[in-house]
């Protein structure tokens, strides 16, 4: 992530490091800000006009904060030199929950339209299903592959624009509109970053 090489990410990171804060800890932090982000999608689906703007605010900000933990709690642990054995679960499961607890929450914000959950539950196991492919190829002795077009960063951009332009659509479309757009480019991104990601797993095996 470039944000790594970033000054401002780089100080609090060293921050967080002298305060002995765990990179576990930071790990599981995400969880509680997906959390956030996803009580604000899911009302948002029954809000309107002012409330609703609040609600998709917050969930920017849970969204965000969850990346912000995800950025730091990977340097913490090597930069700051507070790794732990049990390091490799933090930094993986808790990104599962998030993302599942995110996207989910969408379907539901969506419910009025069509398969507006459907979309959501789909989305989220889809997600997962990125993690699982990439962690094989791992498992294979290959190097994780993270590329996209919908890894994990590149969704939440996408979810964070989403809610940033859903402030604008009750003059303009339906409310819920984007968001159940935003839930289909997720699920087609997710199935084609499966596809890369596997087709570049079995090449490589293969070339072995």
């Amino acid at each position: 992530m470039k944000s790594r090489d970033t000054g401002w990410a780089r100080a609090f990171a060293a921050w967080l490091a002298r305060k002995r804060v765990t990179p576990n800890s930071i790990s599981v932090a995400s969880i509680f800000f997906s959390a956030g982000a996803a009580v604000a999608l899911y009302f948002s689906g029954q809000e309107s006009s002012y409330y609703r703007v609040l609600l998709l605010a917050g969930a920017v900000i849970g969204i965000q904060s969850r990346l912000l933990s995800n950025l730091l709690d990977g340097m913490v642990a090597v930069e700051g030199g507070l790794k732990t054995k049990s390091g490799e679960v933090f930094n993986d499961l808790p990104d599962r929950i998030a993302d599942s607890l995110i996207l989910v929450a969408t379907g539901y914000a969506v419910r009025g339209l069509p398969y507006g959950p459907l979309l959501g539950w789909c989305a989220a196991l889809l997600a997962v299903f990125t993690a699982y492919v990439r962690m094989l190829g791992g498992a294979a002795g290959l190097p994780q592959s993270f590329i996209g077009p919908m890894a994990k960063q590149q969704r939440m951009a996408v979810m964070t624009v989403a809610c940033l332009l859903s402030v604008f659509e009750t003059r303009f479309v339906r409310v819920g509109t984007i968001l159940w757009i935003t839930l289909m480019v997720v699920n087609a991104g997710c199935v084609v970053t499966i596809v890369r990601r596997t087709a570049k797993i079995v090449r490589e095996l293969e070339s072995r």
